[in-house]
């Protein structure tokens, strides 16, 4: 096969079934080829495409891409497209938007249906999988209306050429979205309440016209851009193999192929996502460890840079007995220029824990990791009644003024719920830890309690082993903690960080 190294975006529109047993027929092709280099168009094909059986055209049919009998009735069958779209396609990198659920399947029918071999794609990159994971649900349900909406580009006109152009553009926003994160996470990861349907930027987006039913083929771009695109793979084939968005692509494995054959597969996924959907489900039960607010260990240390020794000093902190719940109320603070985030506050003071005796549940866990390597230290107690009260009380607020402030995150509550007397309701206490020039350090300060007496905890760097023998389940321990939210890749809530802890010795 020759080297093809340009990435295929196409889209299909076609009938709406309305009957059992009735498939879908399509009805218009678009395609544009782009250089993976440089993404830029250097082809383009589209045109409409007449049915074998018009009466498929329904009325629901045209509500939903606008293309009527009259507008495909002199458009060319698939039948007389079908050289056109097996070169555009065949042994290219094939994308789109939902395209291994739903058009890959359409172009393998419309093939059969003539009787000839269907195109075979050397990989796949479907978007909506891509963003769904990379960008999480920032745009609501990822489809490529709210997207376009997202971004402000317009409105969909659910016309093939024109949503593989917008499918184009999106990808370059949310790329460029995803590295400014990435190359400044202390800035751009953290509280944004802006509402995402919030845009005041606006695209006007060129719509094809129905009755344009001639087939259409131009390279929009220079003759010269193909030459480098083509240039670039050829003199330098390793190197392809390495470039960003390659690196996306899902080789067409015997799995994949099968798929893409299958026009009834709903559950065909591009990516390896075994070990990210491990993640999610340990996440779920991890609800609060998912991301870490980089300016909550600012405050932390600056707190504890000011700490005595003492570990019955109050700082603050309040007993829940001591806790009107009436009075407390959640506000938005600004946490850094142009980002504001909720507050939860007591009697016009920002509210601060302290609870004696509660028992660990569950140890130190180290499985997730921050994005400079350092475990995620937390653990997890169980939740005395007066304290509950306290907490479901602030998580309410929280979230309530959360949803006000226009996120569309989802929400992880503080107190974690599951029936049966075993599973008493428990909450996750955090444990920082920053960089202290070449090592790391505990910003918690931690004491331990015996007989003996009260001793403050020194530890060497970071010694989960140690801390994990202080916190082993079953211990009771003190805990002097501070409500933080985040709001981050769609993940919100109320996270507990220990400011300190009193472990009382079980000898």
């Amino acid at each position: 096969m020759e080297e093809r190294p340009e990435i295929v975006f196409f889209d299909v529109e076609t009938t709406v079934p309305t009957k059992p047993g009735q498939g879908f027929a399509i009805l218009e092709f678009g395609a544009i080829l782009v250089c993976p280099r440089k993404l830029v168009e250097l082809r383009n094909y589209s045109t409409l495409v007449k049915p074998a059986d018009l009466s498929h055209i329904s009325s629901l049919s045209v509500r939903c891409n606008g293309i009527t009998k009259e507008a495909v009735v002199v458009a060319p069958t698939f039948a007389e497209i079908a050289d056109v779209v097996y070169d555009l396609l065949h042994g290219r990198i094939w994308a789109g938007h939902n395209i291994l659920k739903f058009d890959c399947a359409r172009i393998r029918e419309a093939f059969a249906e003539i009787n000839r071999p269907s195109p075979e794609p050397k990989g796949a990159i479907d978007s909506l999988v891509l963003l769904r994971q990379k960008f999480g649900r920032r745009a609501g349900d990822m489809k490529m209306a709210s997207l376009a909406t997202y971004f402000g580009l317009g409105q969909q006109t659910h016309r093939s050429l024109d949503d593989v152009r917008m499918n184009l553009e999106v990808l370059k926003y949310c790329a460029t979205v995803l590295f400014l994160e990435s190359s400044l996470p202390d800035v751009f990861a953290e509280n944004s309440w802006v509402s995402p349907n919030a845009i005041t930027r606006s695209r006007r987006n060129g719509k094809s016209s129905p009755e344009n039913t001639g087939q259409n083929e131009s390279s929009p771009s220079s003759s010269a851009n193909a030459v480098i695109c083509s240039a670039e793979s050829s003199t330098t084939p390793s190197s392809g193999k390495n470039h960003p968005i390659l690196s996306l692509v899902m080789p067409p494995s015997e799995d994949v192929a099968s798929s893409l054959i299958d026009s009834n597969s709903v559950t065909v996924d591009p990516f390896d996502l075994s070990i990210l959907c491990d993640e999610m489900e340990n996440t779920h039960h991890d609800e609060d460890t998912m991301e870490e607010e980089k300016s909550s260990l600012a405050s932390e240390e600056s707190s504890t840079s000011i700490a005595h020794e003492n570990p019955h000093r109050s700082d603050n902190f309040l007993e829940p007995d001591d806790i009107s719940i009436p009075s407390i109320s959640a506000t938005l603070v600004r946490s850094y220029p142009g980002h504001r985030k909720v507050q939860i506050v007591h009697q016009g003071s920002e509210l601060q824990l302290r609870c004696k005796y509660l028992k660990v549940r569950f140890g130190i866990s180290t499985k997730f990791f921050d994005n400079t390597g350092r475990p995620k230290l937390n653990f997890v107690v169980d939740l005395p009644p007066s304290l509950r009260m306290v907490l479901e009380k602030t998580d309410s607020l929280a979230k309530e003024l959360s949803i006000d402030s226009g996120s569309s995150s989802d929400w992880h509550p503080i107190v974690n719920k599951k029936p049966g007397f075993y599973n008493y309701p428990t909450i996750r206490l955090h444990i920082p830890i920053i960089a202290d020039g070449e090592t790391s350090r505990l910003v918690t300060e931690i004491f331990e309690k015996d007989d003996t007496g009260t001793r403050k905890v020194v530890f060497s760097g970071v010694d989960v082993v140690e801390l994990d023998s202080l916190l082993s389940p079953g211990n009771l321990v003190d805990a002097s903690f501070s409500l933080d939210s985040y709001d981050y890749q769609q993940n919100a809530g109320v996270r507990l960080v220990a400011k300190k802890l009193m472990v009382h010795s079980s000898t």
